[in-house]
């Protein structure tokens, strides 16, 4: 057997097969936000040193006014938030707002949280409790769409 029958053999689809083990995909690029208390500069070098050694981080960025952790990179999520909760000592969650222009009704129970940053309201559109509180009906959607700027089929009054 030659040289280049042996790296035909190699490059061959039935040798990437047998060997396809070896090769892992690679996890897609996450990013994952999460809500630690931060008092202190001190506090927010502990929760950066954390997870500034993990496989797959791209890029690590803090808001200590918001309580906020955000974590880029191919990484599991899970895996970002035990590595903060297990280095810090500290309660770790993941980020449970969304910006208020999301939900249709920021202000119904449950949805509106004092403890929330501004701009931003509970992130509830999964909750099956509250969810219906927070949704907008079909006819609140017909009936704000009717007289919209953005419509051009809409009713115009003079």
């Amino acid at each position: 057997m030659g040289f280049i029958d042996f790296f035909s053999e190699l490059c061959s689809c039935e040798w990437f097969h047998h060997h396809r083990k070896k090769f892992k995909l690679s996890k897609d690029l996450e990013t994952v936000e999460i809500k630690v208390k931060m008092d202190c500069e001190g506090c927010e070098r502990k929760v950066k040193k954390s997870v500034e050694g993990m496989k797959g981080v791209t890029s690590i960025e803090i808001a200590p006014k918001q309580q906020k952790l955000t974590v880029t990179g191919y990484l599991d999520p899970n895996k970002v938030l035990q590595r903060v909760r297990h280095r810090t000592g500290k309660r770790a969650d993941f980020w449970p707002y969304v910006p208020y222009d999301v939900v249709p009704h920021p202000y119904a129970p449950g949805v509106y949280d004092k403890k929330a940053p501004p701009g931003y309201v509970r992130n509830v559109l999964d909750d099956p409790v509250v969810s219906p509180l927070a949704r907008a009906s079909s006819f609140e959607v017909k009936t704000t769409t009717a007289f919209s700027d953005d419509n051009p089929n809409a009713c115009y009054i003079m």
